[in-house]
């Protein structure tokens, strides 16, 4: 289940709101300038599918996305508990930054927990399976894999430096709550 947990960045030990409804949670994300939705696999994916096989199985949706927004890059990241597989490095340990481009992730399998730091909230979204989301440009946010990451996504970039974190310098994501906590 997606969960979103919305923070003053002054209390990080005290959400202002959780919310567990997806259309909820879009909902609030939306009015912060983020997007997330739901998508399904065009056809079933095999344990253990190649990177282009995972993109086949999601390709109409894909091709609209690139087409509507200008995503001109795609990489599928996958970290499991045995080993940690990414075709090209853009995963960001906990430290805040931002990127330059847009980007998407498309949750395959598995979860993780991106917060989302827009003003003087902070958006922690648990996305799962399914949950794409959208970050635009220049926002702020780290991304918590846990401590036995277990993930595939599909990432979407709209810029070539967008893989290139522009890390604050704020300590921020220390003082918040992790995925394992």
């Amino acid at each position: 289940m997606s969960i979103l947990s919305v923070y003053h960045q002054s209390t990080p030990e005290q959400p202002l709101k959780v919310l567990t409804h997806h259309e909820d949670i879009a909902v609030t994300l939306a009015e912060a300038g983020m997007h997330l939705e739901r998508w399904q696999a065009s056809s079933v994916i095999a344990p253990n599918a190649s990177d282009e096989a995972l993109i086949a199985a999601y390709m109409p949706q894909i091709d609209r996305l690139m087409n509507e927004r200008g995503y001109a890059s795609m990489d599928v990241l996958s970290l499991t508990r045995d080993q940690s597989r990414l075709t090209k490095p853009h995963v960001q340990e906990l430290e805040e930054c931002a990127l330059p481009g847009d980007q998407v992730h498309l949750f395959v399998a598995g979860y993780g927990l991106f917060n989302l730091h827009v003003e003087d909230k902070v958006y922690a979204v648990l996305c799962e399976k399914g949950d794409l989301i959208l970050i635009p440009a220049g926002v702020r946010h780290w991304f918590d894999k846990g401590e036995c990451p277990h993930l595939i996504a599909i990432c979407l970039f709209n810029n070539p430096q967008a893989r290139v974190p522009q890390y604050t310098g704020d300590d921020i994501a220390s003082r918040f709550p992790r995925l394992d906590d």
